[in-house]
């Protein structure tokens, strides 16, 4: 592969792993201007990475390039919100390459399953023909985003590892938050409601952009109609601004400013440049706004808006202190809590609601010491890396329409179908099997094969259990399991009894040697028990005694079912286990 080569300290290790060494792909360095005049032209003046993201919003603006990761550089913008994150993300004081000690490398920050990571690449960006063919900024001499592309890659694996994904993932990395994901279409049919989630309502909607300056408002196209022809099919895009004109306009009209990674102009809609939807205001206004966008962003009508989109990704608001923000009452979620687990074939792996083995999951205790709103989030580690398909934006609903068996592999590489559920208990000594036979406080709507799911509501003081679980009985996979409050809260595992532990106890002090302690244990298979008991019958003027077992017992019970994608649905009944 031909390369362009500046004179600098390079870490050549790394620049055999970035993959797409297609025909006509050389690497630039992005070095000092004065080794090289193709340098010179791509780098300007510029210095210090963090200094660059602080300049002229347009200079900062994300672009596309052949790379389809447009859900990465809409989750960037998430570092114009924030200069916590901005710090956090791109450490501040490193050498730039107008500084003697430049060494030819650079070194971000990437949150990785609980831990911010450190990663260091060297400062050679793929090119086509002279130029960068993956990200860039609009200014082409500012290099803080295809050099944290690049970071982001190596994380991955490689280039191709970026290919599509989800932008609330990409947020998550970036800021080591919370998203969340909503539809923008109501399908009518309860069935369909069930598969596509919480559908996003216009009063919630105009809330959220109230934060628009405070976190990311992403929105998505799935699939093609008339009207999002030219907008492709799997692409991320960022919401920047709403304006109500109503004042001006004389009638209820509210636009949407969106921005379009590809940077190019791309909207077909009433209100596209020269579009009619412009006659309805008064010229001045109308020039005013459509002087406004940069190349790449169009203005779009909020009826408009639900109807050619489908769906939102919205990253939970960090403070510049580095606190959770909610995005339903914005409120800080100032205390927070992590633990780590797993699921363990045969021991902890007990699958979903479904099966008689779901008591063995693992379980938590999750003490609320005051009226508080929660957050709780269950995040599962990638068990593998694996190619996604063509799209853009990754959908396991819309893959699994049109290929069930692609869906299947695509994320069955990745992650586990995955729930969580939370129920009250009075005190933390508690019957188990009955707790779980209630529905519980909280739960997800159903298992699904999201990177991290998470469950919000308003609880009070008291002892809850949180149970993370697996949809398939025996599906392996570890995971972080994180909880943010406004409130104080304790976050503890809860330990399951040593195996022979009714055998190992002691007998009391005091007893003679006439006093006997029998034990009845039975050897459960994959968590299957039976509930037992036995009685002791003395026989006159004999030592020798008989043990009766019984297994009659009366209690409530719950039937669940559930099927992946599906609302979960319960019926309580009394049930009798006969002999």
């Amino acid at each position: 592969m031909p390369c362009k080569r500046i004179p600098l300290c390079w870490k050549r290790g790394l620049v055999q792993q970035w993959g797409f060494r297609g025909r006509g792909l050389a690497w630039t360095s992005c070095g000092h201007a004065s080794s090289c005049s193709e340098a010179t032209r791509l780098i300007g003046d510029r210095g210090d990475l963090l200094a660059e993201t602080a300049d002229n919003p347009q200079e900062v603006q994300v672009k596309q390039g052949v790379l389809g990761d447009c859900w990465f550089l809409c989750a960037c913008a998430a570092l114009q919100k924030s200069k916590y994150l901005l710090s956090k993300v791109i450490p501040p004081g490193q050498p730039s390459w107008t500084d003697e000690k430049y060494r030819g490398c650079f070194t971000c920050r990437i949150w990785q399953f609980g831990h911010w990571m450190e990663v260091t690449v060297d400062d050679r960006l793929p090119c086509l023909g002279g130029k960068l063919c993956f990200s860039q900024c609009q200014t082409e001499d500012v290099f803080w985003l295809p050099l944290l592309e690049k970071v982001y890659a190596k994380v991955h694996g490689s280039y191709e590892q970026l290919w599509a994904g989800q932008v609330a993932d990409a947020l998550v990395d970036l800021t080591g938050g919370l998203a969340e994901r909503w539809t923008l279409k109501d399908p009518g049919r309860k069935m369909e409601k069930e598969r596509t989630g919480t559908v996003l309502e216009k009063t919630v909607f105009r809330r959220l952009m109230n934060l628009k300056e405070q976190c990311v408002i992403s929105c998505s196209v799935l699939s093609s109609r008339q009207g999002t022809s030219e907008l492709g099919e799997f692409h991320a895009f960022i919401v920047i601004d709403m304006l109500n004109l109503s004042k001006v306009a004389g009638k209820d009209i509210i636009l949407l400013r969106i921005q379009n990674p590809w940077g190019r102009r791309c909207w077909k809609g009433p209100w596209r440049e020269g579009g009619q939807g412009w006659s309805q205001l008064d010229p001045v206004v109308a020039s005013e706004l459509l002087s406004q966008i940069q190349e790449g962003e169009f203005w779009v009508e909020e009826e408009e808006f639900f109807k050619e989109f489908d769906e939102i990704t919205t990253g939970f608001p960090i403070t510049e202190e580095g606190q959770l923000q909610s995005l339903y009452t914005e409120k800080v979620l100032s205390h927070t809590q992590n633990l780590f687990g797993s699921w363990v074939k045969g021991q902890s792996a007990g699958g979903c609601r479904n099966n008689s083995s779901f008591p063995s999951n693992p379980k938590f205790w999750l003490k609320v010491c005051e009226q508080s709103e929660v957050c709780i989030a269950l995040l599962q580690k990638h068990r593998k890396y694996s190619a996604d398909w063509a799209g853009r934006v990754r959908t396991l609903t819309h893959v699994a329409k049109d290929s069930p068996s692609l869906a299947e592999g695509i994320q069955g590489k990745n992650y586990q179908a995955v729930g969580l559920h939370v129920w009250k208990v009075e005190k933390r000594r508690f019957n188990l099997p009955k707790t779980l036979s209630t529905p519980p406080v909280v739960g997800t709507v159903c298992h699904s094969y999201d990177r991290e799911v998470y469950v919000r509501c308003d609880l009070s003081p008291g002892y809850y259990l949180v149970v993370p679980s697996t949809f398939l009985k025996n599906a392996e996979g570890h995971f972080l399991l994180r909880v943010f409050s406004t409130g104080r809260i304790s976050l503890s595992e809860i330990k399951p009894p040593p195996i022979d532990a009714a055998l190992c106890e002691e007998l009391p002090p005091g007893i003679g040697e006439s006093c006997v302690k029998v034990t009845l244990r039975q050897h459960c298979q994959d968590s299957k028990c039976h509930p037992i008991g036995f009685h002791i019958f003395q026989i006159p003027n004999k030592g020798n005694f008989t043990v009766i077992i019984a297994t009659k017992i009366d209690r409530k019970r719950i039937q669940s079912q559930e099927t992946l994608g599906h609302v979960l649905q319960e019926v309580s009944f009394t049930a009798v286990m006969k002999k």
